[in-house]
């Protein structure tokens, strides 16, 4: 009888162990990926320091990418929520970490070289190879709009500079996967913007409709300042000092107005 009793109660713990029984056999249409974004990240340091971090209870991404060799490495699964975001906002969505994927590409980022001098470090080939590779793949499988493919920098441009002014965005437009302003219709509005530069204000309101998160005060304050330079490192990398000028205007005016 007690080895009776005994079995029944193991058979009852097993079945709360394993949770109820759910039939999977019916399926809605009703639903899409949680996924809304692809925010892309460099980690300022090589491989073993960035994964000393990454790998922690506080700051963590979906993906990293190596340098050398370009290896690429999940250390979130995409169903879950990754910490790489952080207080963030584009194109009105906040707090990107609920509905985004982080790629944390290894990279320096700025530093200082031997003679003290402040360096932008380049992206490998074979690692931006990769990271174009898992990008497409991340699009196909989630329908991320092109729109929403963006940079530590864009979604807090107050904070964050990565993934800076050495990633090449152009090719991932040249790929399809981001919008690009048109050269030909940049080279038509630039003189009428080297005439007269629009005011601040104007700046402003084509930033936020091209989706940073930006005063509209008609002011040149340091949160303005940030904004356009965030802008210029994806746009017009050669020159970021976040002044509004000429060129600016006419790559914001073809972006957004087109």
């Amino acid at each position: 009888m007690k080895s009776l009793f005994l079995a029944l109660t193991l058979s009852l713990l097993a079945g709360c162990a394993t949770g109820p029984r759910i039939d999977d056999s019916l399926r809605s249409t009703g639903h899409d990926s949680r996924v809304r974004f692809i925010v892309l990240h460099y980690t300022t340091t090589p491989l073993d320091p960035a994964l000393k971090i990454l790998l922690g209870n506080s700051v963590s991404c979906h993906y990293v990418i190596n340098d050398n060799p370009p290896t690429i490495y999940r250390i979130v699964d995409e169903s879950r929520r990754s910490f790489h975001a952080g207080v963030s906002s584009w194109r009105r969505y906040t707090q990107l970490n609920e509905s985004s994927i982080g790629i944390e590409i290894v990279n320096l980022g700025l530093y200082r070289d031997a003679e003290g001098r402040e360096v932008w470090a380049d992206y490998p080939e074979p690692q931006l190879e990769a990271v174009m590779e898992l990008v497409k793949d991340i699009v196909k499988r989630h329908r991320i709009r092109f729109d929403h493919i963006v940079g530590h920098s864009d979604i807090a441009p107050q904070r964050k500079i990565d993934p800076g002014p050495r990633f090449p965005w152009k090719r991932l437009a040249d790929a399809g996967l981001i919008k690009w302003p048109d050269a030909a219709k940049v080279a038509e509005r630039l003189p009428g913007y080297e005439r007269e530069l629009p005011e601040i204000e104007w700046f402003q309101l084509l930033l936020r409709r091209h989706g940073f998160e930006v005063p509209l005060h008609g002011e040149l304050d340091p949160a303005t300042r940030n904004v356009v330079r965030a802008f210029q490192m994806k746009y017009r990398p050669a020159k970021h000092d976040g002044l509004p000028d000429a060129e600016t205007a006419a790559i914001l005016d073809a972006l957004v107005n087109s």
